[in-house]
């Protein structure tokens, strides 16, 4: 499922981002790598804040829907 339909405060697993290479590797420097962890904070309109690791990002919903968690 797309990580903007993913459930708030439950831990995912990253499983596939469908984007081109720049924008993987541009998420890849950010953290968000396939068989990652991460959780939802909040979901509005397909946008989500997740945190990953020790940070939190904002993603909208363009990017968010690229994202397929588990």
């Amino acid at each position: 499922m797309p990580i903007g339909l993913a459930p708030v405060n439950q831990e995912m697993r990253v499983v596939k981002i469908l984007a081109d290479d720049k924008t993987k590797k541009h998420l890849e420097s950010l953290g968000i790598l396939v068989n990652s962890n991460i959780t939802v904070i909040s979901s509005v309109n397909g946008g989500v804040v997740i945190a990953i690791k020790e940070g939190r990002l904002a993603l909208d919903r363009s990017i968010a829907s690229k994202i397929l968690v588990a």
